[in-house]
């Protein structure tokens, strides 16, 4: 492209660069040839208007208008939208065009608009590159657009189709029903936000199958950050059988998930990773450890190659593009693959932040909390159970002159050595610098001593997850929690990418089998890690980041029914309740922000931050992560490793290069140098590429004295430093109790059940008997206790039976087992509120209670004695009761006594009393 071109023609020689890479053949008017390829773009078209800049041709048919505009003009595109109209609905010379033609561009050949007349309300949208002429050759055929089927879906009404094993929860339909009238409004962004386990994959795959079914989407993308979400999202789609049809959703549609560069062009919803998507766009080779690994840890180029025009995967490729976790993967290097795709973004995530909603442009069509779910009982809420020990709140001191343990920390090799001077230690230092394996013992140890009283009437440890520090913090847990448990290695595993052992096999393990109990975890705390059999959560590491706590707490909230919780933990005797953190560190006390945290990328190699910072990176995150990891080194050096560094660093030290490098991407810094380059004064705006311009020159500096030799020797130093091992100071628990706000919260949620029951004590049959008519207890049956529950569930869904009951059992501090129902937990809570029970005790051991004392009462003196076959018979009265709350004589002929001989062999054992027994029982086993 000549530099004497002037603006107008230097947009036209881009335009047509764009047209030609999407197919067009570009013609002038004066030399039209429709035979060449299936489209054409002919200049300088005449119309009764004026000579159109570009009409498109499809199959000798005129389909379209471009209008070129110099690139200047980008900024007000939009004002020439009724020009490009204007010859959209002139008369074409030699063309008989009685409609006006349906599609509409504007470019400058770096912005180009596009506007469909087929939509029911035409709208302009940005796009990438001009479409196709298959494409318009296509929408053509379809005589209606993707928008315009939009408007035609039908409602989405579950009552109405055949009943399903799995049906939509309250919280799907309104989420599918919301996204389709988003759909409808010509919204291009929606967000779906959505507690973790709430479903949000069913969800998003339901209302795949619906644009698939009634809108004829021609292709959708399910786009995850790493493989196992998407392996997992594959398996979903595979096991999916919609509502209206019993076929499953692979019979369908075809369902490919990309392992390779071939994209089929006959998938109708394609499955993959954002990196390797990247991949495929840029036509370059994907390392395949990338998709195990959330994207935003990964080390970035200083200047991202954009991704350009690829015509196996044009940008109208997708119609729709489902974004799983979506929090962490719409950003930096990856938003620009989806502003490649002309299609509709639809985010999924449980946890986002103030980016992720500007992203979607406040678009939320779901928003349905952690705390909405457990009311709702599709997830379990959590208590917190706190230990503190002396240490992990202040620390302690080794005293000079004593021997101490070194270890390194890769190797574990260790030897003793003479302290040379007393150095006291923070909490902030254990198991980094310091490693104090008593204060790892006393909070293991605690835990192992509290679990009657965290989880009573359980014979096994429930699955529990360990958050460490580090990897080697949690070697030292392991080893630890084996020890103090008495147990083998089948117990207690390390769940983590880095672990020897296949971490896909140890989360298996740990979800289905009984072993291992307890799993330690550093960094593999992300979605696709659920463990629905999880119980407890022991942190003994902190973390500041909102987002990161919420997904680490997130692994416990899952529901699961008894019969799945029994086959791993055989003494429940309910389905999951709750789940409970153990809070050794204090992390439910420390501030959560949703700012980023220094170390932006923990699982970045020192060394490659380092590299990629030397040969020119300058994005903040990786810079600041470089420094912040240099400042944790700097704090573990001796005098000699600083002297290393600072005679390779050619006098500077390693305090001055961390100070150069934080200083390089400070807003202040990047603000006055950029006005130095622009010559501006203060306060004026240098405008971002300034800036940009500003914070490279600051980093390229502040990295000056970075070299192959001096990252070599960061890193081994790195390698070799070595933890202390702090033997002497024993440490001692301060607290193990449940924290306080879970008693005041365990006290305000009874509190308000036992309002409800008096509120409604009137206009409930069972609540009328038990608080005002002891007499009339004999007349209590199943139905009318079903009844209060539906009426409680329909009314207070946060007062489910079974949260109460753990609220109760933390204040009365009841050690005995749980409820084996809702309904008998539910008896039990009413007896407690009505003062019938001054402590929390299970309706069967009450049953069980007055029932021995009524068989004493007829044994004792010269009253009636049973003997063993009439014991046997009435123990089944009594067991029956115990789950019913009633028997009658129907009862009889039913399971068990049925198989004993029903009413038949009862009126054989007690004659003619048998009926006034039952009535006696129904009265005294209740009282």
């Amino acid at each position: 492209m000549s530099e004497n071109q002037n603006p107008e023609q230097k947009a036209r020689d881009a335009i047509d660069a764009l047209l030609r890479q999407a197919g067009w053949s570009v013609q002038h008017s004066k030399k039209i040839d429709l035979a060449a390829g299936v489209g054409q773009a002919v200049r300088e078209y005449q119309t009764d208007v004026g000579p159109a800049d570009y009409v498109l041709f499809v199959d000798h048919k005129a389909v379209g208008v471009v209008e070129a505009k110099r690139a200047e003009e980008g900024q007000r595109l939009t004002t020439h939208e009724s020009q490009t109209d204007g010859y959209a609905t002139a008369t074409l010379r030699w063309v008989n065009n009685k409609e006006p033609l349906p599609f509409l561009y504007e470019s400058t050949g770096i912005l180009t608009r596009f506007t469909n007349r087929f939509d029911p309300r035409p709208r302009s949208r940005e796009v990438f590159s001009f479409h196709r002429p298959e494409t318009l050759k296509e929408w053509l055929a379809q005589g209606s657009s993707l928008r315009e089927r939009l408007q035609h879906l039908p409602l989405l009404n579950p009552d109405h189709l055949p009943a399903k094993e799995l049906r939509l929860r309250d919280c799907q339909e309104i989420a599918i029903a919301n996204l389709e009238a988003s759909f409808k409004a010509d919204r291009p962004r929606a967000l779906i936000q959505m507690a973790t386990g709430a479903g949000k994959t069913y969800t998003a795959i339901t209302a795949i199958y619906r644009l698939l079914k009634h809108a004829h989407g021609k292709r959708v993308l399910f786009l995850v950050d790493t493989k196992n979400l998407g392996e997992q999202a594959e398996q979903e789609m595979m096991s999916y059988t919609p509502l209206d049809d019993n076929r499953k959703f692979t019979e369908l549609y075809n369902v490919q998930r990309l392992k390779s560069s071939f994209v089929a062009k006959d998938s109708q919803v394609c499955i993959s990773t954002i990196q390797r998507l990247y991949s495929i766009l840029k036509d370059t080779p994907l390392d395949e450890a990338a998709e195990e690994i959330n994207p935003a840890e990964l080390a970035q180029p200083k200047t991202p190659m954009p991704v350009v025009y690829n015509e196996k995967v044009p940008p109208e490729f997708f119609d729709f593009i489902f974004i799983d976790e979506c929090h962490r993967s719409i950003y930096n290097l990856w938003q620009q693959v989806l502003d490649y795709f002309d299609a509709s973004l639809i985010g999924l995530t449980a946890t986002p932040d103030n980016r992720t909603y500007g992203f979607f442009k406040k678009n939320v069509v779901s928003d349905y909390s952690h705390e909405k779910a457990v009311a709702d009982g599709v997830n379990v809420g959590n208590e917190i159970y706190v230990i503190e020990t002396e240490i992990t709140q202040q620390g302690a001191k080794i005293s000079a002159r004593q021997q101490v343990e070194k270890r390194e920390k890769l190797t574990r090799r260790r030897r003793w050595e003479q302290q040379d001077e007393d150095e006291a230690y923070s909490a902030t230092q254990l198991d980094r610098h310091i490693v104090n394996p008593d204060q790892i013992r006393t909070v293991i140890r605690a835990f192992r001593n509290k679990l009657p009283e965290i989880f009573p009437g359980r014979t096994e440890v429930p699955k529990t997850l360990i958050f460490a520090k580090t990897d080697s913090h949690a070697d030292d847990i392991i080893q630890t929690v084996r020890e103090e448990f008495d147990e083998g290695n089948a117990f207690c595993k390390k769940l983590t990418y880095k672990s020897e052992e296949d971490p896909k096999s140890v989360l298996q393990q740990f979800r289905n089998e009984y072993h291992p109990r307890i799993a330690v975890t550093v960094d593999m705390i992300a979605t696709g890690t659920d463990v629905k059999p999880l119980e407890c959560l022991l942190f003994m590491r902190d973390v500041k980041s909102r987002n990161y706590f919420e997904q680490m707490k997130g692994r416990g909230t899952r529901t699961l029914e008894m019969d799945d919780l029994k086959k791993v933990t055989p003494s429940a005797i309910s389905a999951k309740t709750h789940y409970v953190i153990v809070d050794a560190i204090g992390v439910t006390k420390s501030l959560k922000t949703a700012s980023q945290p220094l170390i932006t990328k923990p699982s970045v190699p020192l060394k490659d931050l380092a590299m990629s910072v030397m040969m020119g990176a300058s994005d903040a995150d990786t810079v600041s992560s470089l420094a912040g990891r240099l400042a944790r080194l700097n704090k573990q050096l001796n005098p000699d490793e600083q002297r290393q560094i600072r005679e390779a660093a050619g006098g500077m030290e390693l305090t001055q290069l961390i100070g150069k490098l934080f200083g390089a991407i400070d807003g202040d810094n990047i603000e006055a140098r950029a006005l130095e380059l622009t010559g501006l004064p203060a306060g004026s705006d240098p405008g971002d590429d300034k800036r940009e311009q500003a914070q490279q020159q600051l980093v390229r500096e502040a990295a000056r004295v970075l070299n192959g030799d001096l990252v070599e020797l960061i890193d081994t130093i790195r390698r070799d430093k070595e933890q202390t091992i702090d033997h002497d100071n024993l440490d001692t628990v301060l607290r193990a109790e449940w924290d306080k706000d879970a008693a005041n919260n365990a006290q305000a949620l009874t509190d308000e059940f036992a309002e409800y029951l008096k509120a409604n004590q009137d206009k409930i049959a069972a609540l009328t008997i038990f608080f005002s008519q002891p007499y009339r207890r004999r007349e209590l049956s199943f139905e009318l206790i079903r009844q209060v529950l539906d009426k409680l569930k329909s009314d207070k869904p946060k007062l489910a039976p079974l949260r109460v009951w753990q609220a109760y059992r933390q204040l009365d501090d009841y050690q005995g087992a749980q409820p084996i129902s809702e309904l008998t937990a539910l008896v039990a809570l009413i007896r407690r509120v009505c003062g019938m029970d001054a402590r929390l005790a299970t309706f069967d051991d009450t049953v069980r209670r007055n029932f021995q004392n009524w068989i004493m009462q007829h044994h004792s003196g010269s009253g009636e004695k049973f003997n063993e076959a009439q014991m046997e018979w009435l123990r089944m009265v009594r067991d029956h009761v115990a789950n019913s709350f009633h028997i009658e004589r129907d009862d009889l002929e039913m399971s068990p006594f049925d198989g004993q001989g029903g009413l038949g062999r009862m009126y054989q054992l007690f004659g003619a009393r048998m009926d006034t027994l039952l009535d006696e029982l129904n009265e005294v086993l209740v009282a």
